[in-house]
C-alpha cells in the first residue's frame, strides 16, 4: 500500500513537468502496450511514435498521438524528427528467423544505435532500451552478442539517464507467433511465480516496470534492470493476491 501511494505521488509530480516522449517500435508487442499505458496514465504532454509506416488507430484515446514515418536506412535524413524530446523509449527488434542474420543485426543494432544518436543530438535526456536477458557483447551467440553490443554503444552516448531492461521470455499473444514460441510461453505461464519471475515476464508487467522506473528519481546515469527486478517493479502497484492454500 505504501509503495502504491508513493508511485501515485511520483506520477502526479512527473505529469506536472510537462515532458515529451517518443516511442520506437510502437507496432510491436511491447511498443503497443507501452503506448497504451502511457496514454492511460497521461504521463506526457506530447507523445510521438516513430516508425516505418503510419499506424491506424480507431480509439479516441489515440487522437493526439503524433506519428512520424521514417526510412530507417536513411535515418540521418530524419534528424529533425528526433529533436525536442525529454524521454525516449526504444522497443525496436526483429528475429533472425523473420529477417535473416543480416537483417537482425541491422534492426537490433544499427537502427537502434542510429536512433539513439539522433535522440541524443536532439536533446533527449532519458533513453530507455528494451534489451534481453543474457545480453553480452562477447557472447558466441549472435542474438545475445548484438544485444550486448548495442547496449554498450548506446552507453557511450552519455545520456543523462540510460535505463536498460533485460527481460527474459516475454509472455504475450503475438500475431504470427510460431508454434514453438507459443509452447514456450505456455510453459512459463504454468510455472510457480517464484521461479518464473526470474526467467519470464508478461509484456504488461515489463511496460509497467518501465514507467514505474521512469517516474522514480535516479542518482546514476545508467541502470540495468534484469528480469526479476523488472517483474517486481512492474507488480509494485498491483493489488496483492493471497497465495493459494
Amino acid at each position: 500500500m505504501a509503495e502504491t501511494q508513493k508511485l501515485k505521488k511520483l506520477r502526479e509530480a512527473f505529469r506536472l513537468k510537462n515532458k515529451s516522449a517518443f516511442i520506437l517500435g510502437a507496432s510491436g508487442a511491447t511498443g503497443k502496450v507501452l503506448l497504451k499505458q502511457i496514454l492511460e496514465q497521461r504521463l506526457f504532454c506530447r507523445v510521438t511514435i516513430i516508425g516505418r509506416r503510419k499506424l491506424d488507430f480507431q480509439e479516441e484515446a489515440y487522437k493526439d498521438v503524433n506519428q512520424e514515418v521514417v526510412d530507417f536506412e536513411k535515418l540521418d535524413d530524419y534528424a529533425c524528427v528526433f529533436q525536442g524530446y525529454d524521454v525516449g523509449f526504444c522497443c525496436l527488434g526483429t528475429t533472425r528467423k523473420k529477417s535473416g542474420a543480416e537483417g537482425f543485426v541491422r534492426v537490433d543494432r544499427d537502427y537502434v544505435l542510429k536512433s539513439a544518436e539522433l535522440a541524443k543530438a536532439g536533446g533527449c535526456k532519458h533513453f530507455n532500451l528494451v534489451s534481453s536477458r543474457g545480453a553480452d557483447k562477447s557472447s558466441n551467440l549472435l542474438y545475445f552478442q548484438v544485444k550486448g553490443e548495442v547496449e554498450a554503444k548506446v552507453e557511450e552516448l552519455n545520456f543523462d539517464r540510460y535505463s536498460v531492461f533485460r527481460p527474459g521470455v516475454l509472455l504475450c499473444d503475438r500475431e504470427e507467433s510460431p508454434l514453438g514460441e507459443w509452447l514456450v510461453r505456455k510453459f512459463f505461464t504454468v510455472l510457480p511465480t517464484s521461479w518464473a519471475s526470474g526467467h519470464s515476464v508478461p509484456v504488461e508487467t515489463l511496460v509497467k516496470a518501465m514507467l514505474n522506473n521512469m517516474v522514480r528519481p535516479c542518482d546514476k546515469p545508467k541502470e540495468l534492470l534484469e528480469n526479476k527486478v523488472i517483474y517486481e517493479l512492474g507488480k509494485l502497484d498491483e493489488p496483492h493476491k493471497p497465495c493459494p492454500q
